[in-house]
């Protein structure tokens, strides 16, 4: 059996992999069950330890210790595991002060019988790409977290997201696909959309490209079925599901490729856009300015310094920043 090389590995985790890379770790994990169990959990072993950098070597030493006999025991055989990078050894320390202290570190949910969930994370100011167990592949937005088992379910395959991802699901008539998040539920059997659920923003809004979704609340009281390039936006405080037809769905997702699409758009919405993307407060302090209307293309991987002074150029408002937040004003005539 194959190992996938460690540059690759790091490559993943990272979320730096090439389309052709991305495509050997999804063939290899195809290859064996082990395979795949070996790549969710380094996955997780990363993202419970990424932000431990200052754990001392005896600690280390020890934890990955344990963690080796705690997946041992776990597994009843001796398990396969790529050899840790440094990194990697610091994340042990974390997933076994999180395993012997309740199971913080492996989530449970409980669906007839309880199961390990995989968390998958987006650095700030990277888009990351995570294939799921059945092939789907995620794409996340800055900041996003989606929660997954490991071994999705006989019945149907429930994830759980905070933030926005694009979704191209791997189609099972028998096994339906089911994102939820704080406030709805998003239903497909295989189909490519996109879901925007930051926990700031006042609306959640569901994005159809291809195939078909249905989209309802966490009692099912409001319920809709989208077609392609139809958008459902739920609004939280009033708990009500409105349509909107675009003319092109495919500018809702190009934040995956570092571009920004903004088609007569409110600038309250782009600033919520930028906001979400690059991980900074933008405050607007004029109504009327919230709510004016700019259309612009940004496809050359802008940074946000680049884009909001394009705007300010254009004679769309001025801004100022300071080390908490933007704060965009009208122009003065």
């Amino acid at each position: 059996m194959r190992n996938l090389s460690e540059d690759i590995m790091n490559k993943y985790l990272t979320g730096q992999c090439s389309e052709e890379e991305i495509i050997e770790v999804n063939a290899w994990m195809k290859e064996s069950e082990e395979n795949a169990r070996q790549l969710f959990r380094m996955e997780e072993i990363y993202h419970l330890g990424k932000f431990d950098r200052y754990a001392d070597e005896q600690r280390i030493a020890h934890a990955e210790k344990l963690l080796y006999k705690k997946l041992d025991e776990a597994k009843g055989k001796q398990a396969k595991l790529l050899r840790m990078h440094r990194w990697m050894r610091y994340a042990a320390v974390i997933a076994v002060i999180l395993l012997m202290g309740g199971g913080a570190g492996y989530w449970f949910y409980h669906n007839g019988a309880d199961q390990q969930l995989m968390v998958a994370v987006a650095n700030e100011g990277i888009v990351k790409e995570v294939v799921l167990p059945d092939g789907t592949r995620v794409w996340l937005n800055n900041l996003a977290t989606l929660k997954y088992p490991r071994e999705f379910s006989e019945k149907e395959r429930n994830v759980y997201l905070e933030g926005e991802a694009y979704f191209e699901v791997s189609k099972s008539k028998k096994h339906p696909f089911i994102v939820q998040t704080e406030t709805i539920d998003v239903q497909v059997l295989g189909t490519h959309f996109n879901v925007d659920a930051y926990p700031d923003n006042p609306d959640v809004k569901t994005t159809l490209l291809t195939g078909s979704v249905a989209v309802s609340n966490k009692n099912n009281s409001v319920h809709m079925v989208l077609k392609p390039n139809e958008v459902a936006i739920y609004n939280k405080v009033e708990q009500k599901l409105t349509r909107k037809v675009l003319e092109n769905a495919g500018d809702e997702v190009s934040w995956r490729h570092g571009e920004f699409i903004f088609d007569d758009l409110p600038l309250q919405e782009i600033a919520r856009e930028l906001s979400n993307s690059f991980g900074t407060t933008i405050h607007i302090t004029d109504s009327t300015l919230r709510n004016y209307r700019v259309t612009a293309r940004f496809r050359n991987g802008e940074d946000l310094e680049t884009i909001l002074s394009v705007l300010h150029n254009a004679g769309y408002f001025n801004y100022s920043r300071n080390t908490q937040q933007i704060t965009i004003t009208p122009k003065l005539d």
